[in-house]
């Protein structure tokens, strides 16, 4: 009995450390694409523009430098570790929601109702890797144009809903194993959550997560 606890224990442990190294990477990904895709494009647009400046030009290239440096700033704070360790659940969610918009990934949308719980900050990091897993498989393969995202805190227990309008699929006929939802479940019966997915053809996707507190 108490080799199967401390058994169970250690792979609570691996698991929980692998999690925060899996955010972490996807961080940097992430952060590696943003300075490419916006901060770089941002840059080059003001070295343009500074080439053939006018009096009338400098407040707009003053505009562009200013919003760089604010999305330098907010990538600085990500990149801490201890900011990724600590945050908590609402804020990752908010984070991750306001970069697919201002990169234009897709209309993503956060609904937060209820008063706000204190959950276990290992297990707040379980539930935002499971929902980063639901992310990666919309943006890359449901050609989703929205992104739809509920927190609800009620007394005893916390829910999140995550839903898209992409394509979908027929669960019966497509192997689940590549969507990483077997992975969702062995991460959500860690922190003895409960996870619902459901898709069909051409209604889109969504994933249920109910945690107990």
């Amino acid at each position: 009995m108490l080799q199967e606890r401390d058994k169970n224990k250690k792979r609570y442990e691996r698991e929980i450390a692998e999690t925060q190294i899996e955010i972490r990477e996807e961080t940097l990904r992430n952060i590696s694409w943003e300075l490419h895709d916006n901060i770089g494009q941002l840059l080059t647009l003001a070295k343009i523009q500074l080439q053939h400046a006018s009096p009338e030009s400098m407040e707009e290239i003053s505009e562009i430098i200013a919003k760089s440096l604010t999305e330098v700033r907010a990538l600085s704070k990500i990149i801490n570790p201890d900011f990724i360790n600590n945050i908590k659940l609402k804020d990752a969610l908010n984070l991750e929601v306001e970069r697919f918009n201002r990169l234009n990934y897709i209309d993503a949308r956060l609904t937060i109702t209820g008063e706000e719980q204190e959950i276990n900050q290992k297990h707040g990091i379980i539930i935002f890797r499971i929902l980063q897993e639901f992310f990666s498989n919309t943006i890359k393969h449901s050609k989703a144009s929205k992104l739809e995202v509920f927190l609800t805190y009620k007394e005893e227990s916390i829910e999140v809903k995550a839903q898209d309008n992409g394509v979908g699929f027929d669960m019966e006929r497509v192997r689940l194993k590549g969507l990483g939802l077997q992975n969702i479940k062995a991460r959500a019966k860690l922190i003895n959550a409960e996870t619902k997915f459901m898709s069909e053809p051409q209604k889109g996707t969504s994933l249920i997560i109910n945690y107990y507190i």
